[in-house]
């Protein structure tokens, strides 16, 4: 199983992006998906997060900014980030807990770069 991000890059500030992250291989079903975002010097924080049947949770800096997606039958979760803040600076990754014929996984994509300038 691989977690593909794509959609990071240099944006300034008030601009917008949109990341995707596809989940390929042997793939019984997916439950949680999210994205975490981690800036340097600073932990791995929780960006948002959606459920199977399509409930969200958001982090209090992105909530009214970032719309967090979900394409069940592409297996793809995506993040909408609008009103973008230099403060949003970081490497994104996308997580998601697959369930395979063998047990249930928690996966990480490999993570996107995006810079905001002010």
């Amino acid at each position: 199983v691989q977690l593909q991000a794509s959609g990071g890059g240099l944006v300034q500030a008030g601009g917008s992006l949109r990341l995707s992250c596809a989940a390929s291989g042997s793939i019984l079903s997916i439950a949680d998906m999210g994205w975490y975002r981690q800036a340097p010097g600073k932990e791995r924080e929780l960006v948002a997060g959606i459920t199977s049947g399509g409930s969200t949770n958001y982090a209090d800096p992105v909530k009214g900014r970032f719309t967090i997606s979900r394409d069940n039958a592409k297996n793809t979760v995506y993040l909408q980030m609008n009103s973008l803040k230099p403060e949003d600076t970081a490497v994104y990754y996308c997580h998601a807990q697959i369930r395979r014929s063998n047990g249930k996984y928690i996966y990480w994509g490999q993570g996107t770069q995006v810079t905001v300038s002010s």
